[in-house]
């Protein structure tokens, strides 16, 4: 080959490299500076369930801790729920950066957070509950111990698998150890083995403090000497028929609500609370121990909780304490001790997490999550002004920084409060002259967001249902998975 020719033909081909390099991103695989991932899921923990809430009357002093490491946002969201199970489309958001009307439930065609950071060159790793079908959790994680396929459980007794990344689930028993014990010990195991040369993203999902609320017997002390005391917004029975009335979390106390039966309940979910604490203690200590690589750590619930407020029980409405989560970013990157007010969807934790400050990953087209990285660090103050919550097809709300209002398509029903002046929503202001023009401006911004998200419920009917409803000593039944001394306290009633 000629002098001239062999020079040009080696010329080309380094071009041509360097356009590969240049396209084509590569992932270190060994001290690339980008850290480890823990992410830490609860169910159905109330966003003021937390001490750092602002709450003395519970213990939580790891999640207190890790409030003080890192950032809180004050006012984050699961958009809500096409059914009674909120959780799984919950999941399904957070799990595809997707919003509520675009997540699949089974996330079937769609890419997932795991299989983004997989892409990205992350050891993935699951432990916990995975509402979402054992196809999503195969695609999603290379690994995954003490996983729950279902939605709920006695948490003693909770059925558990072993999942080798081969496409099989092999039982994982030890009956008679509370589930978030379990989840721990396998997130424990995992973290301490790790041997640091890929970062790992390690998904935690605990099944407390769902019902059936039965914390170990040594946590309960501490919270039935002194019962917590009742929500500000207790009432006896819901002011009206939302829709939602009567189903099996309304179902777990009888009608009307007592101040007994709800301080006993709050008392027992609480107990759970601070048990899993602990838990999560045990946890992010291994993650200190294990030192080649620095952590982030998320920690959110799915959504909240009622337990009393409004007269309810459930999560099952767009109420701030069953649509609200407690949400904290903390590690490399995130100011310590800092509070952030925007307001935020759980969909935008995937996106967050991946931003080139953290994981850096390739986000898949139909994310609609928005990075919260900027508000993080101070550059920005909110990535959206308003937000859009839904509950079946018969409540909708929209609520700005200051203002809410709720929609109830089955009753022609809305309500409008003033969250900085009344936050646990217990002045209508909807039907007063002063706020007719508001009234207005948001049922018309609340109709702007369902054309946005594709959401085509009318916000009126033509046959409206009766707004009174009394349940007083309407006929209740436990479900399967109530033990026995939970059956025995609250339906022998």
């Amino acid at each position: 080959m000629p002098h001239r020719q062999f020079i040009g033909s080696h010329f080309v081909l380094a071009a041509l490299v360097l356009v590969v390099l240049c396209v084509v991103p590569v992932r270190a695989t060994k001290h690339d500076g980008r850290p480890n991932v823990l992410f830490i899921l609860t169910d159905d923990q109330q966003a003021h369930a937390v001490g750092a809430s602002g709450n003395p009357h519970i213990e939580t002093p790891h999640i207190d801790r890790l409030a003080r490491r890192g950032t809180v946002f004050t006012n984050a969201y699961c958009m809500g729920s096409q059914h009674g199970a909120v959780c799984m489309p919950s999941r399904a958001m957070i799990n595809t950066g997707r919003s509520l009307f675009r997540a699949h439930g089974d996330m079937k065609d769609q890419r997932t957070w795991g299989q983004a950071m997989a892409a990205a060159g992350y050891d993935t790793f699951a432990t916990g509950k995975w509402h979402n079908g054992r196809q999503s959790f195969t695609k999603s994680f290379a690994r995954g111990e003490a996983v729950f396929f279902g939605g709920m459980c006695d948490h003693f007794n909770v059925p558990l698998h072993r999942w080798s990344g081969k496409g099989k689930a092999e039982p994982y028993r030890k009956a008679g150890v509370h589930s978030s014990r379990l989840f721990a010990d396998a997130a424990v195991s995992y973290i301490d083995k790790h041997d640091g040369d890929k970062p790992f993203f390690v998904y935690v999902a605990f099944t407390a403090p769902h019902d059936p609320r039965d914390p170990p017997k040594e946590a309960l002390p501490m919270y039935t000497g002194k019962r917590p005391p009742l929500p500000p917004n207790f009432m006896p029975q819901h002011p009206f028929d939302n829709g939602w009335l009567v189903l099996r979390d309304e179902n777990l106390a009888p009608w009307p609500r007592t101040e007994d039966v709800v301080r006993d309940q709050l008392a027992e979910y609480y107990a759970l609370i601070t048990h899993m604490d602990a838990q999560i203690g045990r946890i992010i200590a291994a993650t200190e121990r294990n030192t080649k690589r620095k952590t982030l750590i998320v920690f959110t619930s799915d959504h909240g909780l009622a337990l009393g407020s409004h007269g309810l029980l459930g999560k099952q409405s767009v109420y701030e304490h069953s649509m609200k989560s407690p949400l904290i970013f903390a590690g490399p990157g995130v100011p310590r001790g800092e509070r952030r007010e925007a307001l935020v969807y759980l969909m935008d934790i995937f996106p967050t997490v991946g931003a080139s400050a953290w994981a850096g990953l390739d986000l898949p087209e139909g994310v609609e999550g928005k990075s919260l990285e900027p508000v993080i660090n101070g550059r920005r103050e909110a990535v959206r002004d308003s937000l859009y919550l839904a509950m079946g097809k018969q409540m909708r709300s929209v609520r700005d920084g200051r203002w809410k209002l709720i929609r109830y398509t089955n009753i022609n029903h809305t309500q409008l409060f003033d969250l900085l002046n009344d936050p646990h929503e217990l002045h209508d202001l909807a039907d007063g002259e002063a706020h007719r023009r508001r009234v207005t401006r948001m049922l018309t911004q609340l109709a702007q967001w369902q054309a946005e998200l594709g959401d085509t419920q009318p916000l009126t009917t033509d046959k409206p249902q009766p707004m009174a409803r009394d349940l007083t000593g309407h006929a209740r039944k436990p479900d399967r998975h109530q033990p026995k001394w939970v059956r025995e306290k609250y339906f022998n009633q």
